[in-house]
């Protein structure tokens, strides 16, 4: 392992209530959570006993860093207006609610057009939402796993995002996310995603690890413990390695099983 990797951050997605505690039943120096229902409009709801400023204290003094995930029925990309519309208003009051709590960034999904939408229409969307939202907090667009219509899941795609982006008044604010199951499943090659995205993004912000239950190209969502999935080992080090941003492990399972599979990463790097 070298110390570069020995510096990397691991920590996992956990439940709102009681983020710290988590964190320290895993032993781990960050999390990632869901504010409120991950797919509802209803808005962010702070579960904590004491509020925003209570979690933002906690958080601080024992030296947890925080991530928020924007519920997953959040796209601006979108050409129907009964989605858009909603998802702009629910993108802000999330952003709102990651800075109160202190949150190191906000993670969103890169969202979708209609079939028979010009995937352009789509990349301009993303730019008009970014302009529309006062980023308080790192926007962290993540790729996703499925769905020919996606704006992440191909490299090409995640261009055009970029493109739209580029030059926009608060696109410094914006960065991105990396989901190992999403890159894999999504048929992008784990050898060399990390140097594909760089070259379009310029910046990786966050990882998402993750093995995968599927195939490579399936294009299914659905995460593994790292080892009994189909993604290879060394591949999946290799991500987190040449990434060298902070992790979140968003794989099955209670403690017990963050704590064996963040040695298990660990063990690789």
């Amino acid at each position: 392992m070298s110390p570069q990797s020995q510096q990397i951050a691991i920590g996992a997605h956990v439940d709102q209530a009681d983020p710290v505690g988590e964190a320290r039943e895993r032993g781990v120096p960050l999390v990632q959570m869901f504010l409120g229902d991950p797919q509802g409009y209803r808005g962010p709801e702070i579960q904590h006993p004491g509020g925003a400023a209570g979690l933002r204290e906690e958080a601080a003094e024992a030296g947890v860093d925080l991530y928020v995930h924007a519920p997953y029925i959040v796209n601006v990309a979108t050409t129907n207006n009964r989605i858009r519309i909603p998802s702009r208003k629910l993108l802000q009051q999330h952003v709102d609610a990651a800075a109160e709590i202190g949150a190191k960034g906000l993670i969103v999904h890169g969202g979708h057009v209609n079939k028979a939408d010009d995937p352009s229409i789509g990349f301009d969307n993303w730019r008009k939402a970014v302009e529309a939202t006062d980023l308080k907090v790192p926007l962290l667009i993540e790729n996703t796993a499925g769905g020919d219509n996606a704006m992440t899941r191909y490299l090409e795609r995640i261009a055009g995002v970029w493109a739209a982006i580029e030059g926009t008044e608060g696109a410094d604010m914006v960065g991105f996310c990396l989901d190992t199951c999403h890159a894999h499943a999504g048929g992008n090659d784990l050898g060399t995603v990390v140097a594909d995205v760089l070259a379009i993004t310029g910046r990786i912000d966050l990882v998402h690890a993750n093995d995968s239950r599927d195939e490579f190209g399936s294009g299914a969502d659905r995460h593994a413990n790292f080892g009994a999935g189909r993604i290879d080992p060394d591949l999946l080090a290799a991500v987190v390695r040449d990434a060298a941003a902070p992790v979140v492990m968003e794989t099955p399972g209670p403690a017990e099983a963050h704590v064996a599979d963040a040695a298990w990463l660990r063990d690789r790097l």
